[in-house]
């Protein structure tokens, strides 16, 4: 009877460890962020934007939250020559939804969003250059593998440690 209390609790603290082992890519990478555009000012006239914009970091996977009037403005994406000229016409996608946008970074590259009607005159526009990932505060430096390497990373290695303990747990409790 006591060496089954031993094997149930060997196999909760593997599952908590292969629990944690889940959400660690999250703690190393960072979890999306969503922007509030133009901080506690929001999506309006003269606020400007490239400072915003400047103080922020913008990765993958991350969102932009736009907060607006929608009876007076919209958020429009444009690109880079329609953004300098504040040209609203050809725009690639209209985000404007309701007044309260969400727009997700999904590629690697610099978006740039206007504001139609002649507002973009009135610095209604934000360019926002996103990079591929957040590096959290705990990560440690990655160290580059070169291409084609054979050696598994740590992560891939502790998975299998950990699956294989949990296994033989199993196996010892009769349960497989």
């Amino acid at each position: 009877m006591g060496n089954l209390r031993v094997d149930k609790m060997r196999v909760v603290v593997v599952v908590m460890i292969m629990g944690w082992m889940a959400l660690y890519p999250l703690l190393v990478m960072g979890s999306p962020i969503r922007h509030k555009v133009g901080g506690s000012k929001g999506w309006h006239p003269d606020v400007n934007y490239t400072d915003w914009s400047s103080q922020e970091k913008f990765c993958v996977g991350d969102w932009l939250f736009f907060l607006f009037d929608k009876h007076y403005f919209n958020v429009l994406e444009v690109n880079k020559t329609s953004y300098e000229n504040c040209m609203d016409k050809d725009f690639i996608k209209n985000e404007t939804r309701g007044g309260r946008d969400v727009v997700e970074l999904k590629e690697a590259r610099t978006y740039y969003y206007i504001s139609g009607g002649g507002y973009c005159f009135h610095q209604m526009k934000v360019a926002v250059h996103v990079e591929q990932q957040h590096q959290a505060a705990i990560a440690p430096s990655p160290v580059p593998m070169e291409s084609g390497s054979l050696l598994p990373s740590v992560y891939t290695c502790s998975w299998i440690i950990l699956a294989y303990v949990l296994f033989m747990s199993l196996v010892s409790m009769g349960n497989l």
